[in-house]
């Protein structure tokens, strides 16, 4: 039994018989692309609902009621930290350590910069925890995997430098509130955001000392998309544009958005045709903001993304052509836009089952669902996702993880994913409680493996 469990668990494809679709069929093919997979009885409980009516309210996640989550997230103190909070109780002290240790020609790995070193370690590690409990325990599923999406197209580095501290007030505050509104109030948020100023190297650029970096980004990967049709031109135009664009200093224990006047270029310019007379100010960044997020290249770029992530790697051109109408229509809103996808023939097409290969954290969140698996401490599992590839907020560059399945299909990725199943069936993961018995027999189970 157990290796048949193993047999499934590698892929865990998202799949169901394409011979005949019934409402069960329905509801597991909805709980694997709109959710983190069918907990025991969830297929049950949604058939007996109305696929359908279950969809409406994940599309409406705030009619959802999750008490019971918030809850369990309570004991972690650091999500309800600001920006500032985060600097001055782990940054700062960090740097001024740092600093005087080298003034006086200490060694800076000595063991008190280690312990200031885990106890910063706490602020991803609790934040890593909420996402766990969340993607695995929240009724509002749908908006944990957009929060995921999101995240990931408007990826931020935990590892660079201060935006350790500053990407739970990012999650929360930035991506979190606005994920069913407007995508220009979503860019908007985001360029503004502490965290992508720092990490895209925008709070440092100035006239005198232009820094590109955010511009090119803000085009290629956060609207207009790769064929988007600007020029290099309109990339250093738009940088021009974003100068002063910049945050309060870090070290001082003050952390958010400041426009520096003195550090804008104050000259004419032109981007994409849109041309901004000399003497202005930060009202020119959000006129860009605005203007590229409601561009058509940028509707098919958002369009070819969401149904990349849920219908297929290669979505059927016809499908993205009327999410982007959609998104146009709407002025980009997003709950619509999203459900336009949902709606499609192309994500109820039976052939589109199985087509899609969960990423490791997809796959470890399913797997504990289907297995009806309890965590007690997420920290383990957001160690284990490090050893099957995807730790949460270390994705480096700014296109994020990827959600096509040749990313994740490779021996060694395969053979990680075995380990977990094992520690998983066997009831030997840490901090998740399961009976190896039931997990065993649901893992083997042929309903498990359609996934």
């Amino acid at each position: 039994m157990r290796r048949l469990a193993l047999a499934a668990l590698p892929i865990l494809l998202l799949a169901a018989s394409p011979a005949r679709v019934g409402e069960r069929q329905r509801a597991e093919h909805a709980l694997n692309r709109l959710a983190f997979g069918a907990r025991p009885g969830d297929v049950d409980r949604i058939v007996q609902l109305g696929v359908d009516r279950w969809i409406d309210r994940q599309l409406h996640p705030e009619r959802i009621d999750d008490s019971l989550v918030e809850a369990r997230l309570a004991p972690y103190a650091t999500l309800s930290y600001s920006d500032s909070d985060m600097v001055r109780e782990f940054y700062r002290p960090l740097v001024q350590a740092r600093r005087e240790k080298k003034k006086d020609g200490e060694a800076v790995d000595d063991p008190a910069m280690r312990e200031l070193r885990q106890k910063a370690r706490r602020v991803v590690g609790e934040l890593s925890a909420q996402r766990i409990l969340r993607a695995a325990d929240s009724e509002r599923q749908l908006n944990e995997v957009m929060v995921d999406f999101w995240f990931n197209h408007f990826n931020v580095f935990a590892g660079k430098g201060v935006d350790r501290f500053l990407l739970t007030g990012y999650e929360r505050d930035v991506i979190r509130p606005h994920i069913w509104g407007r995508f220009d109030d979503l860019v908007m948020a985001t360029a503004k955001s502490p965290a992508m100023l720092f990490y895209l190297d925008n709070a440092r650029s100035r006239a005198s000392g232009l820094n590109e970096n955010y511009a090119r980004e803000l085009m290629e990967l956060h609207t207009l998309g790769v064929d988007g049709g600007y020029a290099q031109k309109d990339v250093t135009e738009l940088a021009r544009v974003f100068t002063g664009w910049s945050i309060s200093r870090p070290q001082e224990g003050e952390t958010h958005f400041v426009f520096r006047r003195g550090l804008h270029d104050r000259g004419a310019k032109t981007v994409l045709g849109v041309k901004l007379p000399a003497g202005g100010g930060m009202e020119e960044g959000e006129r860009m903001i605005r203007f590229l997020a409601r561009q058509p290249a940028t509707a098919h770029h958002i369009a070819y993304q969401l149904a990349q992530r849920l219908v297929a790697d290669d979505p059927p051109p016809a499908l993205v052509d009327r999410v982007a109408k959609r998104f146009l229509a709407t002025g980009g809103d997003l709950r619509a836009t999203v459900k336009a996808v949902i709606d499609s023939p192309e994500f109820w097409d039976p052939q589109s089952y199985g087509k899609k290969v969960k990423s490791p954290f997809e796959y470890a969140i399913s797997a504990i669902r289907a297995v009806g698996g309890q965590i007690s401490d997420p920290l383990p599992l957001a160690r284990e996702l490090q050893k099957i590839g995807e730790p949460l907020y270390f994705a480096q560059p700014p296109t994020g993880y990827s959600d096509k399945s040749e990313a994740w299909m490779n021996a060694g990725a395969m053979m990680n994913r075995v380990n977990f199943a094992i520690a998983l069936s066997a009831g030997k993961m840490p901090g998740v409680q399961v009976k190896p018995s039931d997990a065993a027999l649901k893992l083997s189970s042929p309903e498990f493996q359609r996934q």
